[in-house]
């Protein structure tokens, strides 16, 4: 007879799961939160705000988005937590007025803490004779030519306002007959939205600010009656056809038609005039919009441009990563290093130049016949682009799958595979319905008369710059059965060719989701037999209902569940009878928790030897399951496993400085330090890691042996 499940009574959805919209909205309050943290320097602070800023603006641009093209076509389809698109966009809509007045409310602080600091952020006042004599000048050269004041009258259509674009509404009067006048002033979005003013202390005025101070000399023969600042958002997302029969060609066509997505969000100064917002809703067309009243800077991501003060003092001390010391030890050769054993590497603590290196090696070594690499990111300057180009153009066998779905980085990967295309090198896109998620690189090498293949598995993208402030790990490996599960996997994207086994790599969309239930059936089985079951995962984001149920099972029977959640997770904790035993907690600090990683207790208490430890490149949501290329990846090699369990799952687990713990109604509570602070990043930051240390491991004693005991 089977047992009776003491989660059964919770039958409601919404009893079971969290909202997922309203779980990432609780995500970027917490990224606001920091903004308010006083261990951090000012002007990181001001960069927290302007994160979470431009973070609300991708979320109403892409998942508002959705849930407003769901409900305009009368799709009632409930979430996971049993609300409809209608109900979701009610709830959001209150969050997202708060965090906005949140938002708001920060700035009011920082502007008057960066004023005490030397950073004047000034209205429309006099500066002193001279300041105002180089802006009026500066206006009339460098401003003046390129904007272009249009009247708003049957006489002249209300122009096109792109995507993120800032304007500015002049109500005026004719001083000649005293007529009543409206114009519009769109801020060019090649123009900055700040002009840094010579001299010191620091002063910055946005460039609305500078249209209202001169707005004499854009319109003589005026007199300004009253002006507004407003802002528009637009669908931002990709839409795939099925009958698309050339994905490039649809991709340039669609970038294009994303400028002139619906208005989702409107942004309107406090204070415009009832008329004008009634015009602007008339003329864009946004009465399905949400409208923001915003009492105080409009645009709060574009905060972003005052961080760029050169102010060392006021910053994040800076942090130059450390190189592998094992490739050191081999003169810098990484195919020497890898062959002798597995190297992880941890970023952004240790440099992603390693992973440049792997490649650039590759380029030039006359041995080195193929390379085969994913792309979703790359960034805009890319010297994993640079050496692609070079191997092929040194006569290489060079595959790059280049994902044209990467959302916002579309049009950098068409410029990007154009280039490669150029050098000779076969750009596959992949498939039109899946995104390629993976992040796989390898590298076919003749030694002695045979192939010999390198492979990099990573947590994170191919990205120089973002892998300098996300915290990802890179896996270097030559062993055959992961050089034969990636060939197989890198064939599937270019020909559709499925495997039939992989001897190490799980994938999705085919069996990831079974793999991981079946090693949560396990950890239960260990349980209900008298032995520790235990499960510790680290990832981006948890909303997949199969896999969330499975952990509830687990939970119930005994199994001890950590899950370290950065942003969106769906899962309710700690209710009796279903997640008691399954604790969730975010870390949001100086760099973002970005790598997937999961270990399961294998008949023991975590960390232990035994653990079956993974990295992948997935979350655990539907997406990453069903709709996306993507790995996990089992560690064997002892090195790199206990790096990976016993120093950055420990480490994750232990911070008290960054983490925030959720609690069974929702809300996130900050973790109190007590009198055992431990900060995850600085931690990472001034200790060596294991793997990749060579023969330094030896000599020294340096890494500190890290206990959960101290978060107790």
């Amino acid at each position: 007879m089977a047992e009776a499940d003491p989660s059964a009574s919770l039958t409601f959805p919404g009893e079971r799961y969290f909202n997922r919209e309203l779980s990432w909205l609780a995500f970027n309050r917490r990224v606001l939160e920091e903004a308010g943290n006083t261990a951090h320097p000012l002007l990181e602070r001001l960069r927290f705000l302007s994160i979470s800023g431009a973070n609300l603006d991708e979320f109403f641009m892409v998942r508002v988005a959705g849930l407003k093209g769901q409900q305009l076509q009368d799709v009632d389809l409930p979430s996971a937590d049993g609300l409809t698109p209608g109900q979701q966009l009610v709830l959001i809509a209150a969050q997202a007025d708060r965090l906005m007045a949140e938002q708001q409310k920060m700035w009011h602080t920082l502007h008057h803490e960066l004023a005490d600091a030397g950073i004047e952020v000034i209205g429309e006042g006099s500066m002193g004779t001279e300041a105002d004599a180089w802006l009026e000048t500066h206006f009339m050269t460098q401003i003046f030519p390129i904007l272009t004041p249009q009247a708003l009258d049957p006489a002249h259509p209300f122009p096109f306002i792109p995507n993120q674009g800032l304007s500015v509404v002049f109500d005026l009067v004719r001083l000649s007959d005293k007529e009543p006048v409206r114009e519009l002033v769109m801020i060019p979005p090649t123009v900055s939205r700040w002009v840094r003013i010579p001299g010191e202390p620091a002063r910055y005025m946005a460039m609305e600010a500078i249209l209202r101070r001169f707005s004499g000399l854009l319109f003589p023969g005026y007199k300004v009656h009253d002006s507004g600042v407003f802002r528009i958002l637009r669908d931002s997302d990709i839409e795939i056809e099925e009958e698309a029969e050339d994905l490039v060609r649809y991709f340039r066509s669609a970038i294009k038609r994303r400028r002139r997505g619906r208005v989702i969000r409107m942004e309107i100064e406090t204070g415009i005039p009832p008329a004008v917002e009634g015009m602007l809703q008339d003329m864009l067309q946004g009465h399905e919009a949400t409208i923001a009243d915003i009492d105080g800077f409009v645009g709060i991501g574009e905060l972003a441009g005052i961080v760029e003060e050169d102010r060392p003092d006021l910053k994040f001390e800076p942090y130059a990563p450390r190189f592998p010391e094992r490739i050191r030890e081999h003169g810098g050769d990484c195919f020497a290093a890898i062959r002798s054993k597995d190297i992880i590497v941890h970023h952004p603590y240790e440099s992603f130049e390693v992973v440049i290196a792997f490649l650039k090696q590759a380029a030039d070594d006359p041995d080195v016949v193929a390379i085969k690499q994913t792309l979703y990111r790359a960034g805009k300057q890319s010297a994993i682009i640079r050496a692609l180009i070079d191997a092929a153009e040194a006569g290489k066998s060079v595959t790059a799958v280049v994902e044209l779905k990467a959302r916002f980085d579309e049009e950098q990967n068409l410029l990007w595979a154009s280039a490669l295309e150029r050098a000779g090198v076969q750009v596959v896109y992949g498939f039109i319905d899946w995104k390629t998620h993976a992040k796989m690189s390898m590298v076919v090498r003749r030694e002695g008369g045979q192939f010999r293949t390198y492979c990099h598995f990573g947590t994170g993208n191919y990205h120089p710059v973002t892998a300098r402030i996300y915290t990802d790990l890179s896996f270097f490996t030559a062993d055959p059965r992961a050089g034969r599960d990636a060939a197989a996997l890198f064939n599937y994207i270019t020909g559709y060719v499925e495997p039939r086994k992989l001897e190490l790599l799980t994938m999705s969309p085919r069996d990831m989701r079974n793999s991981l239930c079946d090693l949560i059936d396990t950890e239960i089985v260990h349980a209900r037999e008298g032995r520790p079951g235990a499960i510790w995962a680290k990832m981006n984001s948890l909303v997949d209902p199969a896999i969330i149920e499975k952990l509830y099972a687990a939970s119930n029977a005994g199994v001890n569940i950590e899950l370290i959640i950065r942003g969106i997770c769906c899962l309710r904790p700690g209710v009796a009878g279903m997640s008691e035993n399954i604790r969730v907690k975010s870390v949001v600090g100086r760099f973002l928790e970005h790598s997937r990683i999961w270990a399961f207790g294998h008949g023991n208490a975590l960390p232990n030897r035994d653990a079956k430890v993974y990295i992948s490149s997935a979350d655990w949501m539907p997406r990453n399951f069903d709709r996306r290329v993507e790995y996990m990846l089992p560690i064997e090699n002892p090195t790199v496993h206990d790096q990976i369990l016993d120093q950055v799952m420990v480490a994750n687990l232990i911070d008290n400085e960054q983490s925030w713990e959720l609690d069974s109604d929702g809300t996130f509570h900050r973790v109190n330090p007590g009198d055992k602070p431990f900060n995850l990043h600085h931690y990472f930051m001034t200790n060596p890691s294991l793997s990749g240390r060579g023969a330094a491991l030896r000599k020294s004693d340096a890494v500190p042996k890290l206990s959960l005991g101290r978060r107790k």
